[in-house]
């Protein structure tokens, strides 16, 4: 394990740490712009990396302002390559049931199932998201009432909530229209994705430049 402090990476003057989970969706445009954490894919590894990398920043004086979390995402909704943000998430394959608890609490947290987010950017559509440690596919859609699914987007927003930093996730839809079947079927919209997520990278920029987005 190294010592050295995650890449946080600078917009409009203000240091944001950017979050992403698998190489293969930080593609050119997104490398033109910034150096995200690589948290390995699933709501474990990203909670892992998350406290690991928080902490230290926080040991060095050097937390972000804010964090954003991106990648790819699955939709049977919304529209295919296209980006958006989550208004807000829950974790779809926590279930205390048995115990009395309503499907997505975690016992005894004292929080909801589903969990607002509160810092948006300006004009890039707001929907809710579902975080779990499985790939959704075909008829399993019917099942989870969010617009998107992901894998580590929770993970990361309960990590933040521990060191007290406010949360944007931006997710490009990669896959959702049509049953996945191979790895290739996830990876065939991902170039797409890369460069709409760069262009939300850009209107976070302005909006922090403009004032819009205010901390």
């Amino acid at each position: 394990m190294t010592d050295d402090l995650p890449p946080l990476t600078e917009i409009s003057g203000v240091p944001v740490l950017f979050v992403m989970a698998a190489e293969a969706e930080y593609g050119k445009a997104l490398r033109e712009r910034i150096t995200p954490l690589m948290t390995g894919i699933g709501p474990i590894e990203a909670a892992l990396a998350m406290g690991v990398a928080l902490t230290r920043l926080e040991r060095k004086g050097a937390l972000p302002a804010f964090v954003v979390s991106l990648g790819s995402a699955g939709s049977a909704r919304l529209e295919q390559g296209a980006v958006y943000q989550a208004r807000s998430v829950s974790w779809r394959d926590i279930d205390a049931s048995p115990l009395g608890f309503e499907k997505g609490v975690t016992p005894l947290l004292g929080q909801p199932a589903t969990l607002p987010l509160d810092l948006h950017i300006p004009g890039i559509p707001a929907v809710s998201l579902s975080t779990g440690a499985n790939v959704v596919s075909g008829d399993a859609y019917g099942a989870i009432p969010e617009d998107m699914v992901d894998m580590e987007s929770f993970a990361v927003l309960r990590a933040c909530q521990q060191f007290g930093l406010p949360l944007i996730a931006l997710r490009g839809i990669s896959d959702g229209a049509e049953e996945l079947s191979h790895i290739d079927d996830w990876k065939r919209y991902l170039h797409i994705v890369d460069e709409r997520l760069a262009e939300a990278v850009d209107a976070l920029r302005d909006a922090l430049s403009s004032g819009e987005i205010k901390l």
